[in-house]
């Protein structure tokens, strides 16, 4: 059968599903002496950063494209509608529609934030501090209750909203509050009377939506986004001030670093962070002076990271200086903190890694990872004695939670593991006592005994050991005969939790292996675990994944061919690299906004992400062998002659981290290479972003659509096509 061309797109002539073909205009550059041959370089609008504040600017050729894959994926995930309405009942009954946070106290009151029934965005609510111990279970209802704001109003009728950050002033008179309403992560911060409910004049846009108040409370800090979409510039403004006029307190030159804001524990100063993936700087604002200018701890050096808190005279440093690949926590005089006056406090320690740390007042706590587990380690900062919270089982999740308060002696945590949903205690640093707060409720029933948490190990193709968190229901048969889902991230570092997760349940429940690869490029088993797996290793990410796909099989967890792959991001790169090399396999695989456009995206400077990722997969730009090795394993780039399993590929127009345009022309390159197999999806959310739908319901319609795909991919199948 003929297929269609688009441009626009036709109807089919048939009763058939066509898969949309994207026509060919080709692009050819020379890098290095290469030559680079892209067909499908059109579907980059040349007005993208028009498109991500205002999408109804996209090219009307593009927007026919989108549309019609759209059309595609719908006619063939037609089968499976009552089956993603039933996953999102499903998904839905787990989640306490009136679930509220627990309350945090901060001087005189409690803040906290809850949901109505029904509600899609939280409502941003305090009471009074009564002396009683908090509990998220008196918040709905509270007669005394204040609702500061309403995310569900401020939603109301439009395409898309995300609330952003929410920041009372320390006096507790003021709310700074900000809100992306395109999806493109361009937040417009507003403040907020709260005597009256009533925000004030002024509107600033175009920032990242960090705020951090002055002491005053007259005046806050924020992160304003460049024309290239970039955060790069520190302001100060102070109330009833004209925005334009904001007071300037960094300005980064250097397009491949990154500006972030935060305050110290202690409230003291502001913390101005610019980083890259492996460099970093940070400058101290002193809150308490309303005219303070920034003041750098120890200018940057390639390699060097450093992240920052406070205690009395001193500055407490978490740092890689000088080798410690795992990081170990410096103390610096406030008066002079530049690394010559570093002094060691908590060793480095091979293999342990030291993920954050916090003070609250005459202790320091830190979060760290050994042996691929973590732990919290409570340090009393007068005697150095220490205390450790950690928990007996083969996978689990930890979490710190500091609050608003540094004088306290109560440190909350939350602790959970694949079957078993959250717990959120309160610890007595004092006394060792535990209270257990909220337990994460699953209103449509769940019974972690009812499931088995697994951790085994696959043997990489260097002899590295891979861990894999396993969850399976107890009473699904290990032979061999079941179906899997295997996760896999890898890149910046990021360690994937085992962690209480509702929605895989549907698929566990349906008699599922739920799994998590923790592959090389994060930092799951140390620091040396994420250096392993970037730049010129990068290739262990996707061959650790293989390896774990087939340990599964090879232990009965599943089989070959029973496998669906699913990652997002740069995990989506991973998931278009196994496609190229282990196509069969996998039974499908699931790419969520995927990064793999790699090579021509890492060229391509103008782009808001690139110079900060050069670190990550090198500067194919300025280094021809960062060029080669970019180029041999970049899934666009790499698409080759062989059948490929069923693909969804999952995009966000207004997404500027991963470009809509990259899974639409990796799907365009693969239908048109192929010689078999599939079929290929795509599926472009046209109001959203990089996060997709930003309603806590909403969302799950994208997440039912996957694992109908997951489902039908193991199952039944598709429906007869006209092409892939």
């Amino acid at each position: 059968m003929r297929s269609n061309t688009v441009s626009g797109a036709k109807t089919p002539r048939r009763r058939k599903a066509a898969a949309p073909r994207a026509e060919i205009r080709t692009k050819v550059t020379t890098v290095h002496g290469v030559e680079l041959r892209d067909d499908y370089d059109w579907l980059r609008a040349q007005n993208w950063k028009e498109v991500l504040r205002e999408p109804e600017a996209l090219p009307a050729d593009i927007r026919a494209y989108l549309k019609a894959e759209n059309a595609y994926s719908k006619t063939l995930m037609a089968p499976t509608r009552s089956l993603q309405r039933d996953l999102v009942k499903e998904m839905r009954g787990r989640i306490k529609e009136d679930d509220a946070s627990v309350p945090q106290p901060d001087g005189p009151f409690l803040y906290y934030s809850r949901y109505r029934r029904g509600g899609e965005h939280p409502l941003i609510c305090r009471r009074p501090r009564t002396g009683q111990p908090a509990s998220a279970e008196k918040n709905t209802g509270n007669s005394r209750e204040q609702i500061m704001l309403d995310a569900d109003a401020l939603a109301k009728g439009k395409d898309f909203f995300d609330l952003g950050d929410t920041a009372h002033s320390p006096d507790h008179r003021l709310l700074a509050w900000s809100a992306d309403e395109a999806g493109s992560e361009l937040h417009r911060i507003r403040v907020r009377y709260l005597a009256s409910g009533e925000d004030l004049a002024e509107c600033i846009p175009d920032t990242t939506g960090d705020i951090v108040w002055a002491a005053d409370s007259l005046s806050f800090a924020y992160v304003g986004v460049d024309a290239d979409h970039r955060p790069s510039k520190v302001f100060r403004h102070r109330l009833g001030d004209d925005p334009a006029r904001d007071t300037l307190l960094h300005d980064e030159a250097d397009a491949g670093m990154f500006v972030d804001i935060d305050q110290t524990q202690s409230g003291r100063f502001l913390l101005i962070s610019i980083s890259d993936h492996e460099t970093s700087e940070t400058r101290l604002v002193d809150l308490s002076q309303p005219d303070a200018m920034p003041v750098t701890i120890a200018a940057r050096e390639v390699g060097r990271q450093y992240d920052v808190e406070h205690h009395g005279d001193d500055l407490l440093i978490l740092t890689n200086a000088d080798g410690a690949e795992d990081f170990k926590i410096v103390a610096a005089p406030v008066a002079d903190p530049s690394p010559a006056n570093w002094r060691d406090l908590i060793a480095h320690k091979p293999g342990r890694l030291i993920l954050s740390h916090v003070c609250l007042k005459g202790r320091l706590i830190r979060l760290e990872r050994e042996d691929g587990l973590p732990r919290i380690v409570i340090r009393d900062l007068v005697t150095g004695t220490e205390t450790s919270i950690a928990f007996d089982e083969e996978a689990y999740g930890l979490g710190l939670d500091a609050g608003y308060e540094f004088d306290t002696a109560t440190l909350r945590f939350i602790y959970a593991s694949m079957a078993r949903p959250a717990e959120t205690f309160d610890y007595d640093m004092a006394t060792g006592e535990r209270v257990l707060l909220k337990r994460q409720e699953v209103p449509s029933g769940h019974d972690p005994a009812a499931y088995r948490v697994r951790r085994i190990f696959a043997t990489a193709k260097d002899g590295a050991q891979v861990p894999i968190s396993i969850l399976h229901r107890a009473d699904t048969p290990l032979d061999g005969s079941a179906p899997c889902l295997l996760y896999g991230y890898g890149s910046y570092g990021s360690a994937m939790s085992a962690s209480f997760r509702i929605r895989p349940l549907s698929l566990v429940d349906r008699g599922f292996v739920y799994a998590i690869a923790h592959v090389r490029g994060g930092t799951d088993k140390g620091r040396r675990w994420y250096l392993d797996g970037k730049r010129d290793k990068k290739r262990n990410t996707f061959t650790d994944f293989i390896a774990a796909a087939e340990t599964l099989a090879d232990n009965s967890f599943t089989t070959r061919g029973r496998i669906v792959a699913e990652g997002g991001s740069a995990g989506g790169m991973l998931m278009g690299a196994v496609a190229n090399m282990a196509p069969a396999l996998f039974a499908g695989i699931i790419a969520e906004v995927p990064f793999v456009d790699v090579l021509n995206t890492i060229l391509d400077d103008t782009l808001p992400l690139t110079p900060p990722e050069w670190p990550e997969w090198g500067d194919p730009i300025r280094d021809v062998s960062a060029f080669n090795n970019i180029r041999s394993y970049s899934p666009y780039d790499n698409v080759t002659a062989q059948a490929y399993p069923p693909i969804l590929a999952m995009g966000g127009l207004t997404d500027p981290r991963v470009t809509y345009w990259e899974p639409a022309k990796w799907v365009a390159r693969l239908r048109a290479t192929m010689t078999g197999g599939g079929p290929i999806l795509l599926h472009t959310n046209m109001e959203a972003g990089h996060g997709g739908s930003a309603g806590r319901f909403d969302s799950l319609k994208e997440t039912a659509l996957a694992y109908a795909f997951a489902i039908q991919a193991v199952g039944e199948g598709w429906p007869e096509t006209g092409s892939t």
